[in-house]
């Protein structure tokens, strides 16, 4: 597909045909995602204990690895899509080789600091005195990794904003199905335990970039090169500030779940008699930790959608074709809201189900994850606006009001909510922390989307309306 027929495709194709046939690749590589960045805890915890949370410490940096690679990639996603709806081809080669390129420099000296200081980032991250050789030997292959693998999530995001998110969804999917056949071949098939893993990552991660770069090269996507230079230093302001509500969703995300799983840990302490205090403590963790992981899990196939709503919207605002931004926001709005209501009405019904599919031999376990599972449910459809909005202003280059909404429903909302909650209700108070911040969040995001919108309906209207 040539550039003048990509464009005619953005601009005219019926908006729930062209959303759907972007949002059904993106949903699948986020499922798939989220699938195999669970493989290395399964099969490692096949080893012990102090291996299995190894990977999970060193998740965290893998979590970090990918923000930034969010940073970069839709930053420069974004910035290049609004170019290409202006027709401005060139001006969208130098941004997508600049994204590239940037982020492959930065992950190198991401890689050489935690070389360095492989040990204390491992303490920092939560690694006890039994954890930290398992983590250390984990942590050191990944970050090997670390520069392609942060340029691979510019890559695919590049070819998403392009309209080809068919590319990027095999070069994902064909390294997560390596990455599952890998892992038990190398932890246990040649002995090499946790390392073992950490190869399986490497290598998977390695062949995914690969296939990515060299889908740079066909299907009319802009080709990534050193033949001219890539480092434009003009444009790393415009792709840092497009990336940052990227950068603030996963960052905070991360940081959120440490704080909810030490509040937990603290308030199972203060509250649990002395005989019972480190069972209550490891079954608040653990119950709170498997809600976390089931809604990440439905949240990933929200994000997926919502990221196929992006390339629309950025092209068509760049266009200045504003009827079809807003019919294409209000589409995903109305399909989320469906989507999440179902998910919310089935996850409270199966809430104990659910919990007890991830740990089924703990009857306190169960019961606190089934009831902040249902309290989660009940305003998780809320997520249908907040998400949209938030995805809506990002690619229209609102980078600071992106930035506060994205910060809002596990940041400037939760984290406050972890500790004035539970002074009223005790225990409840944290496990409904989630579901009241999801509440505020809807109201800051509503005042933020409808103001644009408006400001949109104001501006000068093409394309119809």
């Amino acid at each position: 597909m040539t550039q003048e027929e990509k464009f005619i495709k953005m601009t005219t194709e019926p908006v729930p045909k062209l959303v759907g046939t972007l949002a059904v690749p993106t949903i699948i590589s986020m499922l798939v995602t989220s699938f195999y960045n669970m493989a290395d805890t399964y099969f490692v915890g096949k080893l012990n204990t102090s291996a299995t949370a190894a990977v999970g410490v060193v998740f965290s940096l893998m979590a970090v690895i990918q923000a930034f690679g969010f940073l970069f990639g839709h930053g420069a996603g974004n910035f290049m899509a609004r170019k290409l709806g202006e027709k401005n081809r060139e001006e969208a080669s130098q941004i997508a080789n600049a994204g590239f390129f940037f982020c492959l420099v930065f992950g190198i000296i991401f890689m050489i600091a935690g070389l360095i200081f492989v040990e204390p980032l491992a303490y920092f991250l939560g690694s006890t005195e039994t954890i930290l050789p398992y983590a250390v030997d984990y942590m050191r292959i990944i970050l090997f990794g670390s520069p392609y693998m942060m340029a691979s999530f510019v890559l695919n995001n590049q070819m998403r904003y392009q309209g080809n998110a068919m590319y990027a969804m095999v070069g994902i999917l064909v390294g997560a199905v390596l990455n599952i056949g890998l892992d038990p071949l190398l932890i246990f098939g040649l002995d090499m335990g946790i390392k073992g893993a950490a190869w399986a990552t490497i290598i998977s991660q390695a062949v995914s970039f690969l296939l990515l770069l060299g889908a740079t090269r066909i299907g009319g996507n802009i080709p990534i090169t050193l033949k001219r230079n890539p480092f434009v230093f003009r444009l790393l302001p415009e792709i840092c500030m497009g990336g940052l509500p990227s950068l603030c969703r996963q960052g905070i995300a991360s940081i959120s779940v440490i704080l909810l799983n030490t509040s937990a840990r603290d308030l199972a302490f203060a509250h649990a008699g002395d005989a019972s205090a480190v069972l209550y403590a490891d079954a608040a963790i653990a119950g709170m930790s498997i809600v976390s992981r089931i809604t990440m899990f439905a949240n990933s196939a929200l994000i997926g959608f919502g990221q196929g709503f992006q390339p629309v919207c950025s092209f068509n605002y760049g266009a200045k074709i504003y009827k079809r931004v807003k019919d294409s926001f209000w589409f995903c709005v109305k399909t989320s809201l469906i989507f999440l209501l179902v998910v919310a009405v089935l996850g409270f019904i199966f809430a104990p189900n659910l919990v007890e599919l991830m740990r089924d031999d703990d009857p306190l376990v169960s019961q606190i994850g089934s009831f902040a599972l249902r309290a989660q449910c009940i305003t998780f459809p809320l997520n249908a606006w907040i998400v949209m909005c938030n995805m809506l202003l990002q690619a229209c280059g609102q980078s600071v009001s992106a930035s506060l909404v994205a910060s809002c429903r596990q940041g400037i909302c939760f984290i406050p909510m972890l500790y004035v909650l539970p002074a009223f209700f005790d225990f409840t108070g944290l496990m409904i922390a989630q579901p009241v911040a999801d509440v505020f969040t809807l109201v800051i995001s509503m005042g933020f989307g409808l103001y644009f919108l408006k400001k949109l309906q104001d501006t000068g209207i093409k394309g119809g309306e």
